[in-house]
């Protein structure tokens, strides 16, 4: 059933141009070349950035500017092939990379390009089939209580190059800002991304970054979720983090055997134990949360099925109005049976059928987590290596207790984790793009199978992508770092020996457990609790500028709407901003050329002076925000 209190922007009668071959060529270049960008991004930082919107901007400029054409749903559909190539590195590159790791230690022959295309095909098929049921229930049932600011802002900057005048020029002026803020940060790297602050006699620490995408995450999704983060991030760094430091600082620290936590902690501060000790707690925590969050979706995610259940026998959707139809759920129970067959038979995943259902089974459950994830954070802020980690140490252990040891149990176990890791990152992606396409008025078959295009596409880029940037750098380099694969494979190799810190673990999940019977939303907490302090902190700055403005008194209520608004549409811009100079950032780095802007060896500042020129670009940023939010209100009340 749809929403019947919403109405899209194009609606349902309106037979509009939408999926073209023009915007599926386009669709699939974007894919390609935000894929091999985000795969270096993501290989040497660890983290990757979204493409929808770069992708949609693009998208509006080519068709709209380039082509003389009017369709806001053909540009939707080019996003929602682009941003599929970001979504695929991302899981491949938090897992497969260990399997060339493992192979330069002689442990193993190194993955072939075919072997790792299957892979992440598998992995971004299931991700796309395993949100057509689910769709209804996060995208259309909970439109009013799921804000996916991605997707949202990713409608946004399509309908501001469609209605022109002042929405328009504050989505533009959004990203005009931030795409200075990110070059000064990330490009010229004058000033420092991140403020730390640690305090004297007391071994925790708080900090912020400082970029305008993260602020304008918090701003959109709101103070509560904001401050839910926050509180995990402070429970973890300021409590957490300080009694590992106090009480066991002559301990010696986990992995290593020839440092003691003290030691460390004098070295590297806080963030050197959240790397070997927090992150299992908050990956607990978020196994936990995960769950926890499925056995209350569990009603809606039943009556979704039986909803599809009832249109088996209508072929395509019978009756439904266009923005309604969804691709054939005989079709996609097909496929899932077939790719399900397929995990099973391929050699590169060594695990018998039962375990193949186990994977898939596994897959829809972080499927479903991962869609409502993003729609709280984003899914540039989605922890996928958070719920990587968990599935590696449920597939591990079941591998050892079945007796699939030493190398073989290994690569099967990343191999398991990689196809699960993908779903998450595809099924993510495509929440938000079925949430821009839900506000715009697209239809969702045509979406889906545009997913499936995109998936397919990047598939087949990913395995020369990786073996290109093993070539040209080699993972574990001080070039190509690949920190998230690493870890991946310290815990399956962890697992095999049985040396892996489950007290972490338990800790993380009970933590998370009590967290649920005080109420609190357990999943934006455990993702605070996991991902470093910063990034919550600079949420928190963004929600705090919303709750200014929420409970600032205006003269009417069209007036606070209009400045609510004007924030949106700000932010909405700020992330599509600092996401075209990822990009960018991202392909000179992948060509050489990054050093070449890079004046932070001219300047020569001094720590304090970076921080505070870092401290004075971030004022700006929200300065920024309130002028398109707060005072638009205020001038508006005066006008």
């Amino acid at each position: 059933m749809e929403n019947k209190s919403f109405k899209p922007y194009i609606s349902a009668e309106s037979k509009v141009s939408e999926f073209t071959v023009a915007s599926v060529i386009l669709g699939i270049l974007l894919a390609v070349v935000f894929g091999a960008a985000n795969a270096y991004l993501g290989l040497r930082v660890g983290m990757t950035v979204s493409a929808s919107i770069p992708a949609a901007v693009i998208a509006m400029g080519v068709i709209r500017v380039a082509m003389k054409k009017n369709s806001i749903l053909e540009s939707n559909i080019v996003q929602t092939i682009g941003s599929a190539g970001e979504s695929l590195a991302a899981g491949a590159i938090f897992t497969l990379p260990a399997l060339f790791l493992w192979a330069k230690e002689g442990l193993m022959e190194k993955p072939s390009v075919i072997e790792i295309t299957l892979i992440a095909l598998i992995g971004g098929l299931l991700g796309v089939f395993f949100m057509v049921p689910l769709r209804n229930a996060l995208i259309v049932k909970e439109h009013y209580v799921l804000p996916y600011p991605e997707g949202t802002a990713c409608a946004e900057v399509l309908l501001a190059g469609e209605k022109g005048g002042a929405n328009a020029s504050t989505v533009f002026a959004g990203m005009g800002f931030s795409a200075f803020f990110k070059l000064i940060i990330d490009g010229l790297k004058a000033v420092p991304g991140e403020i730390a602050l640690a305090f004297k006699g007391y071994p925790g620490e708080i900090g912020t970054q400082i970029y305008p995408a993260v602020l304008s995450v918090g701003y959109i999704c709101g103070p509560k979720i904001a401050s839910y983060m926050f509180s995990g991030g402070v429970l973890s760094w300021l409590v957490f983090i300080p009694l590992i430091v106090m009480f066991g600082e002559g301990i010696v620290m986990y992995p290593e055997v020839s440092r003691t936590i003290g030691e460390v902690f004098s070295e590297n501060g806080a963030s050197g134990i959240w790397g070997s000790y927090i992150r299992y707690i908050g990956a607990g925590a978020l196994a936990a949360g995960g769950i926890i969050s499925l056995i209350r979706s569990l009603p809606i995610i039943i009556g979704t099925f039986k909803d599809a259940a009832k249109g088996i026998s209508v072929k395509n959707g019978g009756n439904a109005e266009r923005t309604a139809k969804t691709l054939d759920i005989r079709l996609v129970i097909g496929a899932v049976i077939l790719l399900t067959l397929l995990v099973w038979l391929i050699p590169v995943i060594p695990v018998n059928f039962l375990g193949a259902v186990i994977v898939v089974v596994f897959g829809f459950f972080f499927a479903a987590v991962s869609s409502r994830m993003v729609g709280l954070v984003g899914s540039s802020n989605n922890p996928v290596s958070g719920m990587a980690i968990a599935t590696l140490l449920i597939a591990t252990l079941i591998l050892r207790f079945t007796g699939s040891e030493g190398a073989m149990g290994m690569a099967a176990a990343i191999a398991i984790g990689s196809v699960i890791c993908i779903i998450s990152a595809i099924s993510g992606d495509t929440s938000q793009d079925l949430k821009t396409g839900y506000l715009l008025g697209s239809t969702p078959k045509k979406q889906q199978i545009a997913e499936i295009i995109g998936v397919t596409a990047s598939a087949l880029a990913i395995g020369g992508t990786l073996y290109l940037l093993d070539m040209a750098w080699g993972f574990g380099s001080d070039d190509l770092a690949a920190p998230q694969a690493t870890l991946m494979k310290m815990i399956v190799e962890g697992v095999m020996s049985a040396e892996l810190p489950w007290n972490m673990v338990i800790l993380g999940a009970v933590t998370a457990v009590v967290i649920e019977i005080l109420g609190i939303p357990v999943l934006p907490f455990a993702i605070g609790m996991y991902l470093p302090i910063s990034l919550s902190a600079c949420i928190m700055a963004g929600g705090l500028v919303r709750l200014i403005i929420d409970k600032k008194r205006f003269g009417a209520e069209e007036e606070r709407t209009a400045a609510v608004n004007g924030g949106i549409l700000f932010c909405s811009g700020m992330i599509a901003g600092e996401g075209l100079i990822g990009i960018a950032l991202a392909l000179l780095a992948v060509f050489g050329l990054a050093d070449i802007i890079d004046i932070s060896g001219i300047l020569d500042l001094s720590p304090e002076i970076s921080s505070l020129g870092s401290i004075i670009l971030f004022a700006l940023i929200i300065l920024s925000v309130l002028r398109y939010s707060l005072w638009k209100g205020k001038k508006n009340e005066k006008g």
